[in-house]
């Protein structure tokens, strides 16, 4: 009796030990890319997106149309610097990243991710026009009707 108890103990033991092994090997292979995957990234991915900025109009920073394929190198190549180190993507890193980048080249722009501005006069013209036609047509209406209605008292 007292052997099989030694030998659940011992295996409680070699399991308790696996697990934090594993643990310990996941954790550094998540946390052990930090300072030299920030470096990467931000020679590798951030001055190749900062030259495209700077290339791009400063007004047109806000516009998706014109920023997404910027956007979508930035963020494929942090994804590739991730692998090549082998880090796990996305982290906590790439979090921070990402926000620093927001803060310096996407902080005016609206939600949307698109330009203020009015839209086409041949949009804009209908939603005007229509309701100043209705208005009058609705005022001619009741005039009409008004007069119609004082005769057959």
């Amino acid at each position: 009796m007292e052997l099989s108890c030694a030998s659940v103990t011992s295996k409680h033991m070699f399991v308790w030990f696996m697990t934090f092994i594993g643990g310990a090997y996941l954790l550094g292979s998540v946390t052990g890319c930090g300072a030299a995957y920030e470096h990467a990234i931000d020679y590798f991915c951030l001055a190749k997106f900062r030259l495209d900025m700077q290339a791009l109009d400063q007004r047109r920073w806000c516009s998706w149309e014109d920023t997404i394929e910027l956007y979508w190198e930035l963020t494929n190549c942090t994804y590739i610097v991730a692998l090549k180190m082998d880090c796990f993507w996305p982290n906590r890193q790439v979090d921070l990243f990402f926000i620093q980048v927001h803060q310096l080249y996407f902080q005016n722009c609206s939600p949307t991710g698109r330009l203020l501005q009015d839209p086409p006069n041949g949009i804009l013209g209908p939603f005007i026009l229509i309701p100043v036609l209705v208005t009058l047509l609705m005022t001619a209406l009741v005039v009409w009707r008004s007069k119609r209605s004082e005769g057959m008292v």
